[in-house]
């Protein structure tokens, strides 16, 4: 994850509602946990938040290394993992997805929930790329989602403070022009700001064969469906050896 002009892990600042803010998220639990199950394990995921995904990962007996920067985001990982007993199968590290704390070589690595998106621009983009294919073994695979607005979208929501989830509300600020998104979030006092940076599917594409990988399927959703040109893409890219 990225962090604020004060070095301050960004999303520690919305640990404590992260999960209150994120609960209607639910529709790509079931396929991340596919994916690992299928790749048989270990799974290193990369920004690893509160375990929203990891923790169902390793209720499905795959172990996983997740990797986070904010420590607040990794305590209630490490929470929600001894909640639903599989601490044993969820190993926690503090570190930059750019430059992760991790030696093993895995079967499969996945960024879930748009978080490559908190890359700021193509160079910090291929530098999380590369650094996913480091992690793992030949022939291994690197699985996450993105998206690019659509006018639709951005002329729904640019500048306006929307409550997502009861107390909980999100602005969106859309700059069209470099490609950004400001998205803030706040409930009562507890505050943030992030900055998040699109690229189109072929972009993303051209990034991934430069950081050494062959995509083998490009998503519109986590259905599995054919990608159409929509907001969301899931890609799924092997290393390339």
């Amino acid at each position: 994850m990225a962090k604020d002009e004060v070095g301050q892990a960004l999303y520690d600042g919305i640990a404590q509602i992260y999960d209150p803010w994120s609960r209607s998220v639910v529709e790509d639990v079931d396929f991340y946990v596919e994916q690992a199950v299928a790749s048989g394990g270990p799974v290193v995921e990369l920004a690893v938040g509160t375990g929203r995904i990891a923790v169902p990962v390793a209720k499905a007996g795959i172990a996983v290394i997740g990797v986070d920067e904010s420590p607040e985001m990794l305590a209630g990982a490490r929470a929600y993992a001894e909640s639903e007993g599989v601490s044993d199968l969820l190993e926690l590290r503090q570190g930059d997805l750019r430059e992760p704390p991790v030696t093993e070589r895995v079967p499969l690595v996945v960024i879930p929930f748009r978080s490559l998106l908190h890359m700021p621009d193509e160079t910090e983009k291929r530098r999380a790329l590369t650094a996913a294919a480091s992690l793992l073994e030949p022939g291994g695979r690197f699985v996450f989602d993105v998206f690019a607005p659509s006018t639709a979208d951005i002329e729904e929501t640019d500048g306006l403070w929307l409550e997502r989830e009861p107390g909980i509300f999100e602005r969106a600020d859309w700059d069209e022009g470099e490609r950004t998104l400001t998205l803030s979030v706040r409930r009562a006092e507890e505050a943030s700001t992030m900055l998040l940076a699109w690229l189109s599917p072929p972009e993303w594409r051209q990034l991934l064969d430069r950081a050494g990988f062959e995509v083998e399927e490009q998503w519109g959703w986590f259905d599995r469906r054919r990608y159409a040109g929509g907001e969301d893409v899931v890609f799924s890219a092997r290393r390339r050896d």
